[in-house]
C-alpha cells in the first residue's frame, strides 16, 4: 500500500515537473519571439520593407518568385501611364507630338491586369514615345494633382530592359512593384537567436479595422510615413492631406492603450522623393508655420518634430529613422540598430539589464 502510494507521488511530481519545464520553455520561446507590427497609412512603404526583409534574412528571391512579379511589374507599368494620359485629359494638358495619339490609344485600350510572359513589343514601343513626349512629362510634372504610382518613373525608364522577352526582375524592380495589402500579411525570419514575426497590414482606412486582431503581446511596431506625399491628397479621401493623414494616425497608436509598453520606431520614408519634390514643391503651401524653404534638413527636421511632439508619455521613447525603402544598403543598417533596440528592450524586460 505503502509502495503504491510512494509511485503515485512520485508520478504526480515528475509530470509536474515536466509541466514546469514546459512552461518555462515556453517562456524562453515567447522571450525570444519578437513580434513586430508594420503600421502607417496606405502607400508609406510597409510592403517594401517585407521585400526587404526577405532579401537580407531569406537570401532573397528565386528565379521562379521572381517569375511571378513580372506580371505586377508590367500591370504597374501600364496603368501608370494609363494613369498620366487620363490625367492629362482632365487638366487639359495635350500631347506635344500628336504622332503619338496611336500610342496612347495602345496603352488605353489595355486590361488593368497584364497577363503573359513578356510584354507585348507595341506596348513596350508606346510607353517609350509616350515617356519622351513633353505634354506627358508636363503632366507628370504635376503628379501631386493625381494619383500616380511611385515607381512609375523608374519602370518607365527601364522600359527597354522590362520589354525584353528575357526579362527576369531585379531586386529593385521587385522591391519597387506595388500591389494593395489587404487584411495581414505575416513573415518570419532569424535574426541570431531571435525569431521575427512580422505582420504587415493594409494602410488604407478600411483595411484599420483589422488591426485589431495582431494588438496582443506585440513587442515593436514600426510605423512608416511617406514624407514625401507632404503634398498629396489620400487616395481614399481626396479632401485629406496624406501627410496629416500620418499625424493623426501616428498620435492614435502612439498614445493608445494598446501600446503602452511597446517601443515605437518611426521610419521617415522615401527621402529620396522627398529631396527630389522639396525644391519645386513648397512645403509652406502645405504647413503655413513651416519657416525652412527648400532646405532638406530644415524640412526633415521639421516633420520629424511634428512626429515626435505627439508623443504624450514621459517614459515612451520614440526611435526614428529616416529611410529610403528601396535602398537595400540603407536598409540593412537600420534594421541592424533596430534589432539592437529590440535586444536591449528584451534584456530589460527579461530583468537582465
Amino acid at each position: 500500500m505503502g509502495c503504491g502510494i510512494s509511485r503515485e507521488n512520485y508520478a504526480g511530481k515528475q509530470r509536474n515537473e515536466e509541466i514546469e519545464n514546459q512552461l518555462k520553455k515556453d517562456r524562453i520561446t515567447l522571450r525570444n519571439e519578437i513580434k513586430m507590427l508594420l503600421l502607417g497609412a496606405g502607400e508609406s512603404g510597409k510592403s517594401t520593407i517585407l521585400k526587404q526583409m526577405k532579401l537580407i534574412h531569406e537570401g532573397g528571391y528565386s528565379i521562379e518568385e521572381r517569375e511571378s512579379f513580372k506580371e505586377i511589374i508590367f500591370s504597374n507599368t501600364i496603368q501608370s501611364m494609363r494613369v498620366i494620359l487620363e490625367a492629362m485629359n482632365a487638366l487639359g494638358i495635350l500631347l506635344g507630338d500628336m504622332q503619338n495619339v496611336c500610342h496612347m490609344q495602345v496603352i488605353l485600350d489595355q486590361p488593368n491586369q497584364i497577363e503573359g510572359e513578356f510584354l507585348p513589343q507595341e506596348i513596350g514601343d508606346a510607353i517609350v514615345c509616350l515617356w519622351k513626349d513633353s505634354g506627358v512629362q508636363q503632366c507628370f510634372q504635376r503628379s501631386r494633382e493625381y494619383q500616380l504610382n511611385d515607381s512609375a518613373k523608374y519602370y518607365f525608364e527601364a522600359i527597354d530592359r522590362i520589354a525584353n522577352p528575357n526579362y527576369l526582375p531585379t531586386d529593385q524592380d521587385v522591391l519597387r512593384s506595388r500591389v494593395k495589402t489587404t487584411g495581414i500579411t505575416e513573415t518570419t525570419f532569424i535574426i541570431g537567436d531571435l525569431v521575427y514575426r512580422m505582420f504587415d497590414v493594409g494602410g488604407q482606412r478600411s483595411e484599420r479595422k483589422k488591426w485589431i486582431h495582431c494588438f496582443e503581446n506585440v513587442t515593436t511596431i514600426i510605423f512608416l510615413v511617406a514624407i514625401s506625399e507632404y503634398d498629396q491628397l489620400l487616395l481614399e479621401d481626396e479632401t485629406v492631406n496624406r501627410m496629416h493623414e500620418a499625424l493623426t494616425l501616428f498620435d492614435s497608436i502612439c498614445n493608445s492603450r494598446w501600446f503602452i509598453k511597446t517601443s515605437i520606431i518611426l521610419f521617415l520614408n522615401k527621402i529620396d522623393l522627398f529631396r527630389e519634390k522639396l525644391p519645386i514643391s513648397p512645403m509652406k503651401n502645405y504647413f503655413p508655420d513651416y519657416t525652412g524653404g527648400d532646405n532638406y534638413n530644415a524640412a526633415c527636421d521639421y516633420i520629424l518634430n511634428r512626429f515626435v511632439s505627439l508623443n504624450q508619455s514621459d517614459v515612451k521613447q520614440i526611435y526614428t529613422h529616416f529611410t529610403c525603402a528601396t535602398d537595400s544598403t540603407q536598409i540593412k543598417f537600420v534594421m541592424s540598430a533596430v534589432n539592437d533596440i529590440i535586444v536591449q528592450t528584451n534584456l530589460r524586460d527579461c530583468g537582465l539589464l
